[in-house]
């Protein structure tokens, strides 16, 4: 095996420029399906935490009667007295950061001329789970939990209705007894969270004033409950299960996102073959090229006795220490551009997407993992081999006497 090494070494080294071309042809190769495996990573993991932050929460505790796609605030689909509820749940079990009462209803924000459908969103001002929310906080205050004409809107919705800290707009909203009642309320704050879909349409009440304004009076549409780790929302939620209400967990309200992921990933997975399969024929060809320019060569090694799987070895050699380099090359460029990337992100124009049910940040941000880097640098290998193998069997099986005349 050594002696097949050395022999490898040296006949790549006959032509240095395009044995290192063909390396590089890898390197760029899985260089850039390290980045796109990123690129999706990031992707996904960003969707899950965002929607977990802005929307699901690690679990919800509802009503037995709530439908989320109706946003329904008649009575009995709501949760009463929710807030002893939420304290409740918090002080029994060590593994929630934060349980609080949120009520949710659909309304109008005017301003002039100009509309805009909204969600309302009435929640606890100094819940920890608002977190986001204030640190998301760009200009003005968060609100107060006594203020009674106070509202907190996204910055897209600010800039389309050209709205500033302080000015006042309509917001008409639905009713538990399915009238729609409209009051004027003053701008507090503009928030971000870097997620247009859902800057532009939600809008924050506390939760005393939506609960008035609504008719709801002391009931919410669900506990939204954070958890120190997502993967205890199983346990947690089996010990919360009750005949008086519905738990659901994240796995539940996010299964869309599963289901995009695993798509994406099959779809990925014919793309690296494909841009992989781009890349093995440059190995393939150098490889080719060097069978024709040792021909004779080859003659030499079959008459003294070198048997066809001998050669074909040495090919493969050949072929599997190009991969060795292009790989190294690949993992480091790769590793670089997704480190990069991972500061720095790509910006995306989100409002120019039609997805609904996935809340993506206008920035993405790349996520190295080791499981993507081996996954790739394996199936580099192996694709590369297999491209290998028919100039290299080719080698093997030429007759001594017609590769001596160089035919």
């Amino acid at each position: 095996m050594f002696q097949l090494f050395k022999m490898a070494f040296r006949d790549l080294g006959r032509n240095k420029r395009r044995t290192l071309l063909s390396a590089l042809a890898v390197t760029v190769g899985l260089g850039l399906l390290v980045m796109m495996s990123g690129v999706l990573v990031g992707e996904m993991q960003g969707a899950l935490k965002n929607t977990i932050q802005l929307f699901s929460g690690h679990i919800q505790v509802r009503g037995l009667n709530y439908d989320e796609n109706k946003i329904s605030l008649k009575w009995e689909d709501l949760i009463e007295n929710p807030q002893a509820l939420a304290d409740t749940v918090k002080g029994q079990y060590p593994q929630i950061v934060d349980a609080t009462p949120r009520l949710v209803a659909s309304g109008i924000v005017t301003r002039g001329e100009n509309s805009r459908g909204v969600q309302v969103i009435g929640l606890d001002p100094e819940a920890e789970a608002n977190q986001v929310y204030r640190q998301g906080l760009i200009e003005g205050e968060f609100l107060a939990a006594d203020d009674r004409e106070g509202i907190l809107i996204g910055q897209p919705l600010a800039d389309k209705l050209s709205l500033a800290v302080g000015d006042q707009i309509n917001l008409l909203v639905n009713t538990s007894n399915g009238n729609v009642v409209e009051q004027l309320f003053t701008i507090r704050g503009i928030y971000t969270t870097n997620t247009f879909g859902y800057d532009e349409s939600t809008v924050f009440l506390p939760l005393d004033k939506a609960q008035t304004i609504t008719g709801a009076e002391d009931r919410a549409s669900l506990i939204f409950i954070m958890l120190k780790d997502k993967e205890q929302a199983e346990t947690v939620a089996a010990a919360l299960q009750s005949s008086n209400y519905t738990v659901v967990t994240w796995r539940d309200m996010n299964a869309m996102i599963v289901q995009v992921e695993d798509f994406a990933n099959a779809y990925m997975t014919i793309f690296y073959l494909i841009v992989l399969g781009i890349t093995a024929t440059v190995v393939s060809n150098t490889l080719v090229m060097s069978v024709f320019e040792r021909t004779r060569e080859i003659g030499i090694l079959a008459a003294i006795g070198m048997k066809g799987r001998r050669i074909l070895a040495q090919f493969l050699v050949e072929a599997t220490l190009i991969a060795t380099l292009g790989v190294i090359g690949g993992i480091i460029f790769g590793g670089a551009i997704t480190y990069y990337f991972s500061i720095y992100g790509f910006p995306m124009d989100i409002s120019k997407f039609g997805l609904t049910g996935i809340l993506l940040e206008n920035r993405i941000y790349t996520v190295l993992t080791l499981d993507n880097v081996i996954y790739l640098s394996v199936l580099t290998y192996i694709v590369t081999l297999v491209a290998s193998f028919a100039p290299a069997r080719m080698a093997a099986r030429m007759e001594p006497v017609d590769a001596l005349h160089g035919k």
